[in-house]
Order: structure tokens, then sequence, then C-alpha cells
């Protein structure tokens, strides 16, 4: 029983009227369709035409484009669709997660570096009023996963960290914030990722707690949320089997299936347990972690089935929405199921006042409005203030810092990337190091870039021509290869980790890591180590005023950057 007045909707009279005259209107092929949340990258109109106009789907993401194109893709969508959609992005570290020349504010582990609740509130707001300006409706964030576990790839920099306390706390005014400014938080990686150490866009990842644990901590984050009034959450491809085991005893380990498809998890757990009310999406239907479980012709209805109302993206269009459509025939997803998914998606839209923006023509702003608020003069101080107070100095070589061009005019600088100089669709620019480096030669430093030398045993460059020619080492580690998957492990240079910092001792050398926080792994005989959980602008302005001693550091580490090893400490 869907209870439309209550937590998190909170629907009127009218809302609810509409909510209801929408539903009898619609065949249930209308209904199925309203299941899918779709993509975009562009505002082409052909596409734009036919995603509305046709396959008529519950909404879309969007990925980063520009505020104009942002604004013109989600105009076409609504124009064509005469049910509003909802419109989402991932708003994780600020207005860039839609809209190029959004502020960025900071990684999640940026913001949990400061200590202060106050920065996730502007992170929220933020997302909101931006995300807002070019017609978003729903912010797939915040991430409430725990980085317990320094291997994996994923929760890393996108969490608020390791201790739950402050995830909760980080996690709440984000999304008391972003719902303010009109757009529906969607906590995520339900059970909660964050304890295995594998990618759930190649396997399902593992929830291991036991029930108790997993009350105290998970659990504990998640009713917090949901008591604040979060308006949908989003289901990983994460096995929990404690609790699978709790509601159904005696299940066979084969049978022990990610939550994506777990009615245990999705039904009993959140809707049952710990009382959710609001809409619950899958994450990405294309990831291997949930696609490889069963065949795809099964998973795709059984997402719905098993308590999921939003079915997020599409392998194939035509062939997922056959799937979804043979699976209402062959009794998968039931009558009611699929009822209570649509009256939960339009219970959605018409809390976020969709229905009326669309009849009074504001459901899409002007690209004027915009302008005025994306990258405003209020959010860059913010995103100023959020890097100063976040960059963190994990250990110090004494006497190292500060560093000037009368200390060290020579510097050999360490470039460490992913994927360097290549572009993705995500947008995603791996040019962070060189932004830093071109800096350093901006502040009066004279930088060469290391190059590997082509030599091997007995022809490689001879120690005398680094510690006598060089000064200073500064190694700076941008390894993010997706927008939303940091490298945990360096891989060193041919030949032999030519790379690798074997001159630490002979000369003062400093590792800065722009994105993941546990490099010091690989690094341990690094003795000045910085971590800066992001590469944005306002953090390289920041780093170079904290390296030359006009700036103090003040961040402190949310998680364990020595990693639980002694000689990390040395």
């Amino acid at each position: 029983m869907i209870d439309f007045k209550g937590k998190p909707f909170y629907l009127d009279d009218g809302d609810i009227k509409w909510v209801n005259d929408t539903f009898s209107k619609m065949s249930e092929d209308d209904k199925i369709r309203q299941l899918f949340c779709l993509i975009t990258y562009n505002d082409d109109e052909e596409y734009c035409k036919f995603i509305g106009k046709e396959v008529r789907p519950g909404g879309f993401m969007s990925r980063t484009m520009s505020a104009e194109e942002c604004i013109s893709a989600t105009n076409k969508m609504q124009k064509y669709s005469d049910i509003p959609m909802l419109v989402a992005a991932n708003f994780e570290a600020g207005g860039n997660g839609m809209i190029i020349g959004g502020t960025a504010l900071g990684k999640p582990m940026a913001i949990a570096a400061t200590k202060e609740v106050e920065q996730a509130r502007r992170l929220g707001e933020i997302c909101g009023v931006e995300g807002a300006s070019v017609g978003a409706n729903w912010s797939f964030a915040p991430i409430v996963d725990i980085d317990y576990n320094w291997r994996n790839p994923i929760t890393n920099t996108r969490t608020f960290g390791s201790d739950p306390e402050l995830v909760k706390e980080m996690g709440k005014a984000y999304i008391t914030e972003v719902q303010k400014n009109s757009l529906a938080g969607c906590a995520k990686h339900f059970p909660g990722d964050g304890r295995d150490e594998r990618d759930q866009h190649i396997a399902p990842s593992i929830n291991d707690l036991s029930c108790e644990e997993w009350d105290r901590t998970y659990g504990m984050i998640y009713k917090e949320c949901i008591d604040a009034g979060v308006k949908t959450v989003m289901i990983g491809h994460i096995m929990q089997p404690a609790y699978t085991r709790h509601f159904c005893p005696g299940i066979k380990d084969r049978d022990i299936m990610p939550a994506t498809v777990n009615k245990y998890l999705v039904t009993d757990l959140l809707r049952g347990k710990l009382g959710f009310n609001g809409l619950i999406v899958t994450d990405s239907s294309t990831m291997a972690g949930i696609a490889a479980m069963m065949p795809r012709e099964k998973m795709v209805p059984m997402t719905i089935a098993a308590g999921c109302d939003m079915f997020l993206f599409t392998k194939c269009l035509e062939e997922d929405l056959s799937y979804m459509q043979k699976g209402y025939r062959d009794g998968i997803i039931t009558k009611q199921r699929l009822d209570e998914a649509v009256l939960r998606i339009l219970a959605l839209k018409a809390s976020l006042k969709l229905h009326e923006k669309k009849k009074n023509g504001t459901l899409v702003p002007s690209i004027e409005n915009a302008k005025k608020v994306i990258g405003n003069d209020k959010f860059k101080s913010w995103s100023r203030e959020c890097a100063d107070k976040s960059i963190t100095l994990v250990k110090e070589e004494e006497g190292v810092l500060p560093i000037t061009p009368q200390r060290y005019k020579k510097i050999l600088f360490y470039p460490i990337d992913a994927n360097a100089n290549e572009m993705t669709i995500f947008n995603i620019d791996d040019s962070e190091n060189m932004k830093f480096c071109e800096a350093l030669k901006k502040e009066g430093f004279d930088v060469d870039i290391f190059k590997p030398s082509k030599g091997f045993e007995g022809m490689m460059t001879p120690v005398a021509e680094i510690t006598e020619k060089y000064d200073l080492i500064i190694y700076s580690a941008a390894l993010q290869t997706r927008s939303n998957q940091t490298v945990v492990r360096i891989e060193w240079a041919s030949p032999m980790g030519a790379n690798v910092p074997t001159y630490c001792h002979s000369v003062p050398t400093v590792f800065v890591s722009l994105e993941n926080p546990y490099h010091l792994v690989d690094v341990p005989q690094v003795r000045t180590f910085i971590n800066c959980y992001c590469g944005f602008d306002a953090v390289i302005e920041a780093l170079v005023e904290k390296l030359t001693g006009r700036s103090e550091f003040k961040g402190e580490s949310p998680v364990d950057a020595f990693v639980g090893k002694w000689e990390t400490h040395l």
C-alpha cells in the first residue's frame, strides 16, 4: 500500500488526483514503458523525439553536456512526452555532474576531509540549484556507501569515508538541501558497497556483514536517510548473504542474488524492515555485476518483480522492452507489482510538481536564468573554501616544506596518469597533472617532465644525472579512468619501474595524489605525501598555495591513508 500523503511524497489532494487520473488513462503497455529510465548524451532532435513520443519512458539520465545542450535536450524530451519525465544526473560532486562548466565543489571524500557537515549541505545546494537551472529534477546522489575496503575502485573518493556516523550526517545534509531545491535525492547503492574490492561494473560486489553489523552501519545510514525524507533509493548489484538468509532460511548459496533481483533485500529489508515508501531504481542494468548473473530475458523483469520501480538504462532498447513486456505476460511481474511501481513513479513526479510545471510551461527553464546561477560567485567561493579545507598532508619529511623557487629552483616532475591525453564519452579530462605542472611553472619553478630512459641494465640514466641536476622531485598521480572509477594500484613505467621513487633518499621528494587517497601503499618510502581527493581547478590552486607555505594544510583524512600497514608510517 502506497502512502501518497506520507513521507516522502507528501502529496495534496490535487496531486493525488493527477496521479490517479493519469494512471487510469494508461494502457498496460504505457505502464511498462514508464518503468524505464533511459539515457542521453546529446540533444539530437530525432533521438529526443523518438524517446519522448515513441518510447515514452518514465525518465532519462543526462551525461555531461553544455548548459545549452542540457536545456535543449530536456526541453525536447519533455515537449514530446505526454507525461512529464524524470530528468536525472550523477550530481555527486557538484553541478559538473551534468553541466560542462558547472560548479565542482569536491568529491564526497574531499567534502568529508573538511569534517564540516556544512560542506555537504552546500554540495546539495549547488547540485539542486544548478541542476534545476537546466531542467534536472532527480539527483543520483548522495552515495552513502562506506569505504571500508581500500582496494575498492568504485567507492573510494565517491564516498564520505569510512566512518558510518560521518557518512550518515553528510548524506542527510545533502538530501535535505538538494530536495529543498526541487531535485529528488537518491541514496545509493543499497544494501551498501565498500566491503568488497570488486567493481560492480565487472562483477557483483559482496556486503559480508552480519545482520547485526549491517544494522549498526549501512542499515543505520539508510534508516536515517529515509527518516530525513529521501525520495528515492538506488539498488546496487550487491549481494548481502546474511540478510538474504535471514529472510529465506536454508537458501542455497547459488541462489543468493544481488539486490537488483533479490526481493528479500528490496521488498523485505528496504520496504519492510526499513519502511521505505519512496521510489526504488536499479543501478545501470548494463553492468556485468548483474548482467552476468542470469539470462537477460529473465533478469530484466526480475528487477521489477523483486520490488524495484524503475529499470535504469538498456543494453538494447527494443530487446529489453520486449523482455519486460514478456515478463509481464508470463507472470514474472504481476499486475499488482506493475501498478504499484507505476503509481510510485507518478507519485514521485507529482511530489516534484512536474505536472503543474508542464501545465504552466515552467518544466524547462531558460538558458538566460541558467547562466545566472551556474558557476556563480558564491558557488565559486565555496569551491575554493572546500579545497582549502580538504587537502590533507598525510605525512611530512621535516624540512622539505614549504617549497619555493628560491629553495628548489629545478624540479623533476613525474606525472602518473591512467589515460593521458584521452577523452571519453564521460568527458573526463585526464590533464590534472599537467594543470598542476603548469601551476608550478607559473609560480617560477623550472620544471622538467620525467621521461624513462630507453636502456636496460648497464645502460640506464646515471644516478648523478638526477641528484646533481634537480633540487626537488614531485610526483603527481591523477589516476581516474572513468567518471566513477579510480585506479587502486599504480602501474609503473618500463623498464623495470623506471618512474618508481628511487631518488627519494637523495633528492627531497613530494608525492601528491589528486584522486585515490591510498597510493601510499605503493610508495611507502616517500616521506612527504599529500591527498587532494580530486583534481579540480580550485584544488590545484589551493594545493600550490599550501606547498609554497602561503596556506596551511587543514584537511583530515576520512579514511586510513596508511592502509593499516606499519611501513607506510615510516
